[in-house]
């Protein structure tokens, strides 16, 4: 285990699943278990997982300036955000460079909590802070637990009846095997899916309840890893693991724009005033490349990092690879020049495997209208 200053409390549970704890963000984090993630994966797009992401920091924000701080650091129009309601955001520096996401919580007037990786949101927050009438409080005793997939609703209504009423980017309090928490209807996976917020000493009751009442539907653990498999058909974006920070260019710091990695839907329309706002708006048309997807002629994964070529000419990287067993292809996001981001351009990936014929592919490959995870019934 990474030597780590963040510990959860489900990390014996973790252990026991074969869990090593490797770092991330601090935390010593399932990222493996001793069992193949196809079947978690699976459990996942066609029944239901359940992980443990409480590697993601929690931030409590509250104060009469809370909002204006928001307003200031992110790219999202806060004061539009009715309580109970939540919105994923990206954080810029100065540069007008993308630094940080995360998901904006609204709880009351002023009430917020951000939650986010490992990029610099906190320390940002923290900084701009600074003579502003609020408070700043980062919460590890607040655990999140995730359960994704299409049948986590039919399990959360046995104990949550209004659970079919919270739409998609909503949360809720609630009571969960005699526990509070706070229920949002959120995740990483594109499925219809719910995090689960509660205190530390209620997560082993919570999530070992839920294995067990949730195991004849074949609800299963799933290691943090495994939603790498389910992002990268989703085209869901992960700092660092598809930045120029792993991928730098040789002449350049590492910093990419909300044009390059498709998160300018983050900013809301016409909004000024926030962190490098002025930048953003000058960079656009001028992407050094694009996030945009590869479908691969393979029946497995490609390798992180593989180089894409068109031709003899070096037009990008794999930045998150995966083999779906449920579509039966080989998908990845990468990072590609702009000329070759049209659908259908032939391009050759290059890898410790050989050279694999691949096209240049529009993103998400699965669930393109997004139905599956915004579904309301």
């Amino acid at each position: 285990m990474t030597a780590s200053w963040r510990f959860s409390a489900l990390a014996d549970r973790h252990i026991a699943l074969g869990s090593k704890l490797e770092d991330w963000s601090g935390m010593g984090t399932a990222w493996s278990y001793g069992k193949d993630a196809n079947e978690e994966y699976m459990a996942v797009r066609t029944k239901a997982g359940l992980m443990d992401v409480s590697g993601l920091k929690k931030i409590h924000i509250n104060g009469a300036h809370a909002s204006h701080l928001l307003d200031r650091v992110t790219t999202r129009n806060v004061e539009k955000l009715a309580p109970g309601r939540s919105v994923y955001c990206s954080m810029l520096d100065e540069r007008g460079k993308f630094i940080d996401d995360g998901i904006i919580y609204r709880f009351g007037p002023n009430s917020f909590m951000f939650v986010h990786g490992s990029g610099a949101g906190h320390e940002s927050l923290v900084a701009a802070s600074t003579g502003k009438d609020v408070s700043i409080r980062f919460d590890d005793n607040m655990h999140d637990l995730s359960l994704q997939g299409p049948l986590a609703v039919d399990f959360l209504e046995k104990h949550i009846p209004a659970v079919r009423k919270l739409a998609y980017f909503t949360h809720m309090p609630a009571m969960l095997y005699g526990h509070p928490i706070t229920l949002s209807r959120t995740g990483y996976t594109g499925e219809r899916g719910y995090e689960i917020f509660c205190r530390g000493q209620d997560a082993g009751h919570i999530w070992d309840s839920i294995l067990s009442e949730g195991a004849d539907m074949g609800i299963i653990p799933c290691r943090f890893t495994t939603l790498d498999m389910l992002r990268t058909e989703s085209y869901l974006v992960f700092f660092p693991f598809d930045n120029s920070e792993m991928y730098p260019y040789a002449d350049e710091a590492p910093g990419d724009t909300l044009w390059e990695l498709g998160l300018d839907f983050t900013v809301s329309p016409g909004k000024q005033g926030f962190r490098g706002a002025q930048e953003h708006y000058r960079l656009k048309g001028k992407e050094r490349f694009k996030l945009f997807g590869l479908k691969l002629d393979s029946s497995k994964a490609a390798a992180e990092g593989s180089l894409v070529y068109q031709g003899d000419k070096k037009v990008g990287v794999v930045t998150c690879p995966m083999y779906s067993p449920l579509n039966h292809w080989s998908v990845a996001i990468a990072r590609l020049d702009v000329p070759v981001c049209v659908q259908g351009t032939a391009l050759t990936v290059r890898g410790p495997d050989g050279v694999v014929n691949a096209i240049a592919h529009e993103m998400p490959f699965y669930d393109k209208d997004k139905k599956r995870r915004t579904v309301q019934d």
